[in-house]
């Protein structure tokens, strides 16, 4: 029945149990990059879906980097996130431990050799469920000089998951087209050569739903 101070006293002290060698306790020679982007993703997704509390949202902050002798950037894309007791997931979002935003348009187009062709919600991406998942987007980029283009984007061959009977959201799907029409769908990392007039577009992961569509 007292008050209590601020951000003290309420929680009990958790102990982490990480065995050396596994994901999160690499041993050398083991390969590690992208921790802060993408293996945080695959944790909390991890650690929400076991508590019964959210289903995965995309699970991936869809790093993009472009660039040439002149001009180099980096972005990330958002996507969905996964839906839970009472709510949906939300749409064109970043998830979890991200928060950044992209640079604007008009500003981007300005300053490096890139039109956005394409940007919009990926409708019907996001996982039925009582509470649906959130969708992803689809980015177009349309580049007006030759760019060699590197990706680091997850949930490209296995779902975000459903819980408690929701269904998982769509993968992402990421395709380079060439200035003559060749059509290449890439990998979930992947680096790339694409010649001025090509472009690059990104499907984005949808989240997961949340209780069985229909309830």
């Amino acid at each position: 029945g007292s008050d209590l101070p601020l951000n003290e006293g309420c929680l009990e002290a958790l102990r982490l149990v990480i065995p050396q060698g596994s994901m999160l306790a690499p041993q050398n020679p083991a390969a590690v990059v992208a921790g802060n982007v993408e293996t945080s993703q695959a944790l909390t997704n991890a650690l929400f879906g076991a508590l019964g509390c959210l289903a995965a949202g995309q699970g991936t902050m869809n790093n993009l980097t472009f660039g040439n002798a002149r001009h180099q950037y980096y972005e990330t894309i958002c996507g969905g996130a996964g839906a839970g007791p009472g709510f949906k997931g939300a749409s064109a979002v970043h998830t979890h431990m991200t928060n950044s935003r992209l640079t604007d348009l008009e500003v981007l187009e300005s300053r490096y050799p890139v039109e956005v062709a394409e940007f919009f919600i990926r409708q019907g991406s996001g996982g039925a469920g009582q509470w649906p998942g959130g969708d992803g987007v689809v980015r177009t980029l349309k580049f007006t000089e030759k760019v060699t283009v590197s990706l680091l984007t997850g949930s490209r061959t296995h779902p975000p998951f459903g819980l408690a009977g929701g269904q998982p959201g769509r993968c992402g799907r990421n395709v380079c087209v060439q200035p003559n029409g060749t059509q290449q769908l890439l990998p979930g990392t992947a680096q790339v050569e694409i010649d001025a007039g090509g472009t690059l577009s990104l499907e984005t992961p949808g989240g997961g739903g949340f209780g069985p569509p229909g309830d």
